[in-house]
């Protein structure tokens, strides 16, 4: 038997609707961008999170905010079903969850960083930071964190574009919520 690809109309009615997206059980993930520089980025970090149903989006640093158009476009309405805040100073973010007995976690490259694919379920609730796409979470806001999480790269780049990166790691993450 051949595959038949879903109508939108059959995809839309197992979803939750955005009215009634406060009854739905979000994963206790908070994720904090800091100083990323594109637009397109941000979007799509939007419509990733959408699809994880994180917590809370915090966009800072000189992170763009919607309704800029090009976030607009890549996000295709998930400024509107994600919970999002511009915050100038991320630290000030971090400190505020730590408070509330947040694990603090960034995506980034560092000597004791775990393997994306080695978290636990003990990792929650969390806070976790996405850097910048070319200098990554600054040192300051490492020096707030519980860990560090690496994603293992085996070509001659080692690094993935930031929203490719964001995706992959937030979905491993949802599989150790689920």
């Amino acid at each position: 038997m051949a595959n038949r690809k879903l109508s939108h109309a059959e995809i839309s009615a197992g979803r939750a609707k955005l009215d009634k997206l406060h009854e739905v059980e979000k994963m206790p993930v908070v994720v904090l961008l800091d100083s990323i520089r594109s637009s397109y980025n941000v979007g799509s970090v939007f419509r990733t999170s959408d699809g994880a149903m994180i917590e809370k989006l915090y966009l800072c640093g000189y992170t763009p905010a919607p309704p800029v158009k090009d976030i607009m476009k890549t996000a295709l309405g998930a400024t509107e079903s994600v919970e999002w805040e511009w915050v100038k100073d991320p630290v000030e973010v971090v400190q505020k969850y730590k408070a509330k007995g947040y694990k603090i976690a960034s995506l980034e490259l560092t000597d004791t960083s775990l393997d994306y694919s080695e978290l636990t379920k003990d990792i929650f609730p969390l806070l976790f930071i996405i850097g910048n796409e070319i200098t990554g979470v600054n040192q300051a806001l490492l020096d707030l964190c519980d860990f560090t999480v690496e994603i293992p790269q085996y070509g001659i780049k080692q690094s993935l574009n930031v929203a490719v990166a964001y995706g992959i790691s937030i979905y491993e993450i949802r599989k150790k919520w689920d």
